[in-house]
């Protein structure tokens, strides 16, 4: 058997554990963590355990080195039983074991990516401030070098796992602020550090991941701790986003596909004037325009991370996963629900809850006004002007 045949075998069983995960552990407890509104460590650990965090990571840190395209279907696989897991193995274990693995000193990398590839460890991106929002670039939040140590002074907002994490990769200017993104660079800072305290938002979804801000008192962090040079740490969270793009849209597709499968079952099952749902036009043809929409936006990731895998531009396709998956996953969800009739209206319909954990993605790593200018920018550029 060559190694790209064991590959895609390996990929194979890793996603049908993924999926007989989803489907037997994270669905039937879906409304019940939201409440709860924390990450399972007990359930993450199990993750590890099962390989599913880091398939795409290195081999040397316990990861299994199958490429972006196999971390996204298993992040896609995962969605269809809770959003937020998803979510957690592609934003936060990819990309940022991917920065780590790739920037910060080896023994840095080893203390805290074997961990985060076994499920033991949290870790959160501190990058979004309270003046900035989409331009991240302009960062206030300053990083002071004093001897061996950087003191990091400032805030950071909208940080997912803000309360839960363990330590977080932060983002401070070490340059002026005329040098915009060539003087950010990054560095780790371990949640129980003296100076650092945090809060945690009420929002209106992904409960179970949560948001939050950082206030940065002081904050001193040895030089072994700068993750990569000085002024390169916007080129090293960029160079996540394009994955993290085409992986929110496999998220949104895994939520919404289970909206759809939940649905079609029930109007299969139901009847109405002596015919089943299902027969209905009126009900049945929206959801088959929900699935075209649901595919054609996953072969559109998938393509991304192929090019991604491949070594080749994908910038314009993963800005166009993030602009369309999150706004047609939501109006999928909301369909299905309305589908179901007064019974989705409820709280206790999973709906409602994938509604509002998808919404949040039409904001977050960047609007769809930011997509939009990507996409122009990127096709301009092409054309050489």
């Amino acid at each position: 058997m060559s190694s790209e045949d064991a590959d895609f075998e390996l990929l194979d069983s890793l996603q049908e554990a993924a999926g007989r995960l989803a489907r037997e552990q994270l669905l039937p407890r879906y409304l019940a963590r939201d409440r709860e509104q924390r990450l399972d460590r007990v359930l993450m650990r199990q993750m590890g355990e099962l390989g599913l965090l880091g398939v795409d990571l290195p081999e040397e840190y316990g990861g299994l080195g199958l490429g972006t395209l196999a971390g996204g279907m298993i992040g896609e696989a995962l969605a269809y039983g809770d959003f937020n897991y998803g979510a957690y193995v592609c934003s936060t274990v990819s990309v940022l074991g991917r920065i780590l693995a790739d920037n910060a000193p080896p023994a840095l990398v080893q203390e805290w990516l074997p961990g985060l590839v076994r499920g033991e460890t949290i870790i959160g991106l501190g990058l979004t401030e309270p003046s900035g929002g989409s331009d991240a670039a302009s960062l206030r939040t300053r990083a002071v070098r004093k001897g061996d140590r950087y003191v990091i002074s400032g805030e950071k907002t909208s940080i997912s796992m803000a309360d839960q994490a363990d330590g977080f990769i932060v983002f401070a200017r070490t340059g002026t602020p005329q040098s915009r993104a060539r003087g950010v660079s990054a560095f780790f800072v371990p949640a129980g550090t003296k100076g650092l305290s945090r809060t945690r938002f009420d929002d209106v979804g992904s409960h179970v991941v949560g948001r939050g801000s950082l206030f940065f008192d002081e904050v001193e962090v040895p030089e072994e701790h700068r993750i990569g040079d000085e002024g390169e740490g916007f080129r090293q969270v960029m160079a996540g986003f394009d994955f993290n793009r085409a992986a929110i849209g496999l998220e949104c597709c895994g939520a919404a596909r289970a909206s759809l499968d939940e649905t079609w079952g029930y109007i299969n099952n139901r009847e109405s004037f002596g015919v089943k749902l299902a027969q209905h036009q009126g009900v049945s043809f929206p959801l088959a325009d929900g699935e075209a929409r649901i595919e054609a936006i996953r072969q559109l990731c998938y393509r991304t991370m192929r090019l991604r895998d491949a070594g080749r531009p994908h910038t314009t396709e993963a800005a166009m996963c993030k602009l369309l998956a999150p706004r047609t996953a939501y109006e999928v969800i909301r369909q299905c629900l309305l589908s179901h009739g007064h019974y989705g209206y409820s709280t206790d319909s999973p709906h409602q809850q994938r509604m509002r954990d998808v919404m949040g993605l039409e904001i977050g790593d960047g609007t769809a006004q930011i997509m939009m200018m990507v996409i122009a920018r990127e096709k301009t550029r092409a054309l050489g002007h």
